[in-house]
């Protein structure tokens, strides 16, 4: 009872500085909201932690988000796990660019079940980025986060089947995920689809 009353806290805090007139500036109102987080996320609520970084992502203090999502992640938390993988591979909010961190945090919230962890780590082991390339491994991955419904894996499974690569080649398979990933409007598994044999489509 006491982490939900610290989340709608969290989450209320949020909604108000996202609101015009919620929050009186001059008065120094959000600083002291701002404080009162940072003291319950300094005791290591993860909760306080990953709205401190969203808070300061929409002030665009990069390095705060990076400190408190990565205060987050290692205590475990999958989504902190997955963004810090994500800044990693593409060198965002002002995090140099490397692929084997990008790596190790995917890992950390795919292992967890994470599926857009599990999507980008998949890829990551099909480019040979951060790892030696592995379309086994990629396939493990993309399979696990496809069967999660996650739409940009489901394209992605499709095209391992399609060419073969990890797996037995497969049109059958691979129209099964082109079509999965087409119904949740993933617009790369329709030119995908329509790039099989006529009897596939």
């Amino acid at each position: 009872m006491k982490n939900l009353a610290i989340k709608i806290i969290c989450t209320l805090f949020i909604i108000s500085i996202m609101l015009v007139g919620c929050v009186d500036y001059d008065t120094g109102e959000y600083d002291e909201r701002v404080e009162e987080l940072r003291l319950l996320a300094e005791q290591g609520n993860i909760d306080a932690q990953v709205d401190l970084a969203e808070i300061y992502m929409l002030y665009g203090d990069n390095a705060q988000v990076v400190y408190w999502y990565r205060r987050a992640a290692e205590q475990g938390y999958a989504m902190a796990q997955y963004n810090l993988g994500v800044y990693y591979e593409s060198g965002l909010r002002g995090v140099a660019q490397d692929y084997e961190q990008a790596v190790y945090w995917y890992r950390k919230a795919a292992e967890q079940g994470f599926a857009m962890a599990q999507s980008n780590l998949g890829l990551m082991y099909f480019q040979g980025n951060g790892v030696i390339q592995n379309y086994e491994q990629a396939v493990h991955w993309l399979k696990s986060a496809a069967e999660q419904d996650e739409p940009a894996a489901q394209n992605n499974i499709g095209w391992m089947y399609h060419n073969g690569w990890g797996v037995e080649q497969s049109y059958e398979q691979a129209a099964y995920w082109y079509r999965k990933a087409i119904a949740q409007g993933n617009l790369r598994a329709q030119a995908n689809l329509a790039a099989l044999p006529a009897q596939y489509r």
